[in-house]
């Protein structure tokens, strides 16, 4: 990775920097989101106040990793939890500062909001990105169950 790493909000112009990187991390957990979801996506983080957020890192004029984030209130502070939602670097840069890059400008930026809290999941068996995580947070150790649910 060259020195001209930088972090910066996603822009209306980034649609397709940012969409391979989001095809990346999808094929990676291997998911596949239909397209209503992905423009759906897309739209929420341009808006100015939705909930959700997103960064790209730039290696000069390629986009090289994206991080996606959505505040929520919590019961237990007084200040916002920022959920990391979805954290990716592109297979070649990996291991090179780019995801350490995108998680502190997280946190700067929640710190900047005052929230309480940032935190995130990832998968037991992701162990290239567990290795970075274990250095920048604390594991809580909490198992996630979830229940998906049909559209009325």
């Amino acid at each position: 990775m060259s020195n001209t790493l930088s972090i910066r909000p996603l822009r209306d112009g980034d649609f397709d920097a940012w969409l391979p990187l989001w095809r990346g991390y999808q094929d990676f957990y291997r998911v596949e989101l239909d397209e209503a979801a992905v423009q759906g996506a897309w739209r929420r983080f341009l808006l100015p106040e939705h909930a959700m957020r997103g960064w790209l890192a730039w290696d000069g004029e390629r986009a090289v990793g994206l991080v996606h984030v959505v505040l929520h209130p919590s019961s237990w502070t007084l200040g916002d939890y920022c959920y990391l939602q979805d954290l990716f670097v592109a297979q070649d840069c990996r291991g090179l500062g780019a995801g350490r890059r995108l998680i502190e400008s997280v946190c700067e930026w929640a710190r900047q909001r005052q929230c309480s809290r940032v935190y995130w999941h990832t998968h037991e068996t992701n162990a290239t990105a567990r290795r970075l995580y274990d250095q920048v947070a604390e594991n809580a150790g909490f198992i996630q169950y979830r229940k998906l649910l049909t559209p009325l």
